[in-house]
């Protein structure tokens, strides 16, 4: 399902006008709206698309472990930011790619199941993900100083 959804993801991103907009509002929302998009209008869709793909990972968990509670996913947040983020995807917006978040995803999933096994303490298992995420912005601020120069 992972990878139907990423391969889906990755056409709409990189060959339809939703894609376009959602890197041009990312990357910059007044020169986008100064182009004549309707920014609203797009944002809208793009987190209703985003709502859609939240919904699907819902079924898929509550299916997974045949129960459903309202705080369920409590906790997934910082794990899904952080798989983003090791991705490539910049916090600044208009770069990232599919295939860097699949990437980052199963760089999560290793590591935090290799903690799990190490039987390390869910609160040290949270500090590990917080400190690959530092590593992970600092290596992005490097490369856009880079970039720059």
């Amino acid at each position: 399902i992972l990878f139907v959804a990423a391969f889906l993801a990755s056409i709409v991103l990189n060959r339809t006008i939703v894609g376009r907009y959602t890197f041009a509002i990312g990357s910059n929302e007044e020169a986008t709206k100064l182009s004549g998009i309707n920014v609203n209008k797009w944002i809208v869709i793009i987190y209703t698309i985003g709502g859609l793909f939240t919904g699907m990972a819902g079924i898929l968990l509550t299916s997974r472990l045949n129960s459903a509670q309202p705080a369920l996913g409590a906790g997934y947040e910082l794990e899904a930011i952080a798989a983003v983020i090791i991705g490539g995807t910049s916090l600044l917006g208009g770069k990232g790619s599919i295939l860097g978040t699949v990437i980052g995803s199963l760089i999560m999933a290793v590591l935090i199941n290799g903690l799990r096994i190490m039987a390390i303490q869910q609160e040290w298992q949270t500090v590990v993900v917080g400190v690959v995420i530092i590593i992970a912005v600092y290596t992005d601020s490097l490369r856009r100083r880079k970039d720059r120069s």
